[in-house]
């Protein structure tokens, strides 16, 4: 997580607004994932603008689930979410 933290630190037009890790709980449901579900409220509660997760599968492993909030965050929100593992691919 520290690759994260300094990753963004090393921005200096972005603000770091935490770590969202659900450690031991598996991404293919979000229902019982608190810190993402967390990190959705603060997105659309405006307190995010990016996203950064080291890939699609750490995001949420159910492409139904991921389809959803990329379309509310994107979409409603218009709130980026960068998948670093497609380096430079801003979605």
């Amino acid at each position: 997580m520290t690759h994260y933290t300094d990753y963004i630190k090393r921005n200096q037009d972005w603000a770091f607004s935490g770590i969202f890790a659900d450690e031991g709980i598996s991404g293919t449901n979000t229902k019982k994932r608190v810190k993402f579900n967390r990190m959705i409220e603060d997105c659309m509660a405006g307190k995010i603008d990016m996203v950064i997760t080291k890939s699609i599968s750490r995001f949420a492993r159910n492409t139904l689930d991921t389809l959803q909030y990329v379309r509310q965050l994107k979409g409603e929100k218009g709130i980026a979410i960068f998948f670093k593992s497609l380096e430079n691919n801003l979605i």
